[in-house]
């Protein structure tokens, strides 16, 4: 018995094995089959808009109109290059933008929220908003600026600089955008970078310059005739400040706006009141403060601001003219009055509280 056990123990296990690797064989050819089948893995980066380079650059052009319509760079980077006698204008926020090797070009660039670069560019007009603002190897520019850091210029001659001055309907957001604000212009603090004994590398433009007198608007024939632009200084959104221009009066006058949902608002509105009254503004900022701030920049008008600063950042602007303390004071009671804000309480301490504010801005932002 146990012999015939045995061999039949042996056929089934043959017929099992022949059962094993029929199902074992049917069993890849169904993953051979599911695997042609299945589609490849998708990544995340693989369902990224594709992005074409040729749309983030201007190269050889000569005597043309072009550019970059709102909403069309959506913070990507930009190349300009080789281009002459061409009217450019990149009406959107940008990464970073280079402008290299370019001859008699009209040049506007939205909001870029890192650096501008010109590099051996000569006879250029531009109006240029950034972070960070650099040329090397330039010739005659002509530039209305507003940087939120120390322009520098290197190997450059016959720079002259302006504030910023332009408007259309979407620069305002594009600011916000680029993580710029309107009220951080270094416009006219240059540093030059290999000056020359006895020479000067730059000077700032006239206080009277018109932007249209250095860049025209766009022709009306061209891709940009939808775009309301304009250059009139009560419509720019970036304030047109005196920077470091010899200032004309002694006495000059703190006014600080403490964060809230109006203070951009509070702050223009302020503007335009002095301005009609005939005083100027020198310069302006946005910085945030900490408590231990307050004590070093207000000393002894802290009381109560310290809570103030830990809603946001302050704005702060210098006005100048004889009487503006007075007038900003009686400003602050009849257009202001439910607003916190700081204004300095005479022209004796006046001058003491914008250097206190301002050099401490600077410190802050790294200037």
């Amino acid at each position: 018995m146990g012999c015939f056990f045995s061999k039949k123990s042996k056929r089934k296990s043959s017929e099992k094995d022949l059962t094993s690797t029929a199902t074992a064989a049917e069993s890849t050819n169904n993953a051979a089959s599911n695997n042609a089948e299945e589609a490849p893995k998708q990544y995340s980066w693989d369902k990224r808009e594709k992005v074409d380079p040729k749309d983030f650059m201007l190269t050889g052009l000569k005597d043309a109109t072009v550019g970059r319509l709102p909403d069309k760079l959506k913070g990507q980077q930009f190349v300009i290059q080789e281009c002459e006698n061409c009217n450019i204008y990149i009406l959107d926020h940008s990464a970073t933008i280079t402008i290299d090797d370019c001859i008699n070009c009209r040049i506007v660039l939205g909001p870029v929220k890192g650096s501008v670069f010109f590099r051996d560019c000569k006879d250029m007009k531009c109006v240029v908003a950034c972070q960070q603002f650099r040329t090397r190897d330039c010739k005659k520019m002509d530039v209305f600026l507003c940087c939120a850091t120390q322009p520098i210029i290197e190997s450059s001659t016959g720079m002259k600089f302006g504030c910023f001055q332009y408007y259309y309907p979407e620069l305002a957001f594009h600011f916000k955008d680029a993580g710029l604000s309107i009220f951080n212009n270094n416009w006219s603090n240059i540093h030059d970078f290999t000056p020359v004994s006895g020479e000067t590398n730059w000077s700032l433009l006239p206080e009277d310059t018109s932007v249209l007198d250095f860049v025209p608007l766009p022709d009306p024939e061209s891709e940009f005739k939808s775009v309301r632009i304009s250059t009139e200084t009560g419509r720019s959104i970036v304030p047109l400040t005196r920077g470091g221009r010899r200032k004309e009066s002694d006495e000059s006058c703190l006014f600080v706006f403490f964060a809230g949902d109006y203070t951009t608002a509070n702050a223009r509105k302020l503007i335009d009141e002095v301005t009609q009254k005939g005083f100027v503004l020198i310069q302006t900022k946005e910085v945030s403060m900490r408590p231990e701030d307050v004590n070093r920049v207000f000393k002894n008008n802290a009381e109560g601001l310290t809570e103030l600063i830990t809603k946001g950042p302050v704005v702060a602007l210098e006005l100048n003219g004889d009487g503006v303390v007075e007038a900003c004071r009686n400003i602050a009671t009849e257009v202001f009055s439910g607003t916190k804000v700081f204004v300095s309480e005479n022209k004796n301490s006046s001058s003491s509280d914008v250097d206190n504010f301002f050099n401490f801005a600077d410190m802050q932002m790294g200037l």
